[in-house]
């Protein structure tokens, strides 16, 4: 009886092995291509907060793609600079024309 259930264990134990491992005919499952990122920030014009609060980056075995991650804080980097740089402009074009528009006032009212 002692040897019966251990022929028996044993044959259980590789049926099991070849079912998870898969046998010589078994169907081999197609390798699944890596999720690419879909970049949804629009190119036509500026990112707002609806866009970054949409923008779902593709996750790899380990986190996130470091590449997919980079091009998204180069291109929100890029986004800021350019607002800062077109604020500064106008902060300057504001302050330049203050000083003449109040003269301009105070001269008419003498």
């Amino acid at each position: 009886m002692f040897w019966f259930l251990l022929i028996t264990m044993v044959v259980v134990v590789a049926a099991v092995t070849l079912a998870v491992v898969g046998g010589g005919d078994s169907e081999v499952l197609p390798d699944v291509a890596p999720e690419q990122l879909v970049d949804p920030l629009p190119a036509a014009r500026p990112v707002d907060r609806a866009d970054v609060e949409a923008l779902r980056l593709p996750v790899a075995a380990r986190g996130y793609r470091m590449a997919d991650v980079d091009d998204v804080l180069v291109r929100l980097g890029a986004e800021l600079a350019e607002r800062d740089a077109r604020i500064a402009e106008l902060e300057e074009a504001l302050a330049g024309a203050a000083p003449a528009g109040d003269a301009g006032a105070e001269g008419g009212e003498k």
